[in-house]
């Protein structure tokens, strides 16, 4: 029988973190090794799952951690970096839907990419996956017409655009023919002047207890096209994230993304 996967969370206590704990505890692929949260948080040092003095407990950070196969990350900038740092050391593989990451974070990521299988996502979830492909076939077949992304989450998210809509605008610019620090347009206030041709817009809306809502708009002349994707349940994000660490582990060091997984099951299911 193959031994479970020696998994590691980090961001434990957050909303994705929480998800994460609920499912994997009856994910028998799984054996939970690691959960860590931020310095100062009350759970550190309790119980992760509320039973005995003995269970696993929160941590604040790796120096403690056991032998681990994958890390699976929904921190932040600051969460993401001390993790990657560990997974670079250890040979650790790495998954992360960590967002709102800056140059000098990106340039470390690139050369982890090198020593560590890295499997990055700004959104985990199937649907999402295929809303970008269908996007990228929407946007070149509508080179002339106006696209704006519009994206609402909760009102707790830090970020803005979200992460799945910076992906998305990547996506249908690189289908265009174009990038984002070319004809993205992030802010528009008091009188910006007629829309440049061929830009790509963002829309924010942060409230309430919204999981994650993504519209990409194509808008023509008497007509619209409109490819939404609603999440109604947090722990759709979860679930992809642990099928995404139980597909890594094993792979060989380099940058992966979700259609890379998606691909492959595509490829072993054709006869």
């Amino acid at each position: 029988m193959t031994s479970a996967i020696r998994l590691a969370i980090n961001g434990a206590s957050g909303r994705m973190g929480h998800a994460l704990l609920a499912l994997v505890r009856q994910d028998r692929r799984f054996e939970l090794v690691h959960a860590v949260v931020s310095a100062g948080s009350t759970h550190d040092g309790t119980p992760v799952f509320g039973e005995l003095s003995t269970s696993l407990r929160y941590a604040h950070g790796w120096d403690a951690a056991p032998a681990v196969d994958v890390v699976v990350d929904f921190s932040g900038p600051e969460g993401l970096s001390a993790a990657l740092a560990y997974c670079t050391e250890r040979g650790v593989a790495l998954v992360t839907g960590t967002t709102g990451i800056d140059e000098a974070l990106e340039a470390r990521i690139a050369d982890a990419e090198k020593r560590i299988p890295v499997l990055r996502a700004a959104n985990f979830s199937l649907g999402v996956a295929v809303l970008a492909r269908l996007l990228r076939e929407a946007a070149a077949a509508l080179p002339d017409w106006d696209l704006e992304i519009v994206e609402a989450h909760h009102g707790r998210k830090e970020d803005a655009p979200s992460g799945t809509a910076l992906a998305l605008g990547h996506a249908a610019a690189e289908a265009r023919g174009t990038t984002l620090a070319k004809d993205g347009v992030y802010v528009r206030e008091g009188r910006p002047g007629a829309r440049r041709h061929g830009s790509i817009g963002f829309a924010v809306v942060r409230g309430g207890d919204v999981v994650g809502e993504h519209t990409a708009l194509l808008l023509g002349q008497g007509e619209r096209v409109e490819l939404s994707h609603r999440a109604t349940d947090r722990s759709i994000f979860a679930r992809g994230a642990l099928e995404a660490a139980a597909w890594l582990v094993g792979r060989k060091p380099g940058a992966y993304g979700i259609d890379d997984m998606l691909l492959e099951r595509r490829a072993r299911a054709v006869p």
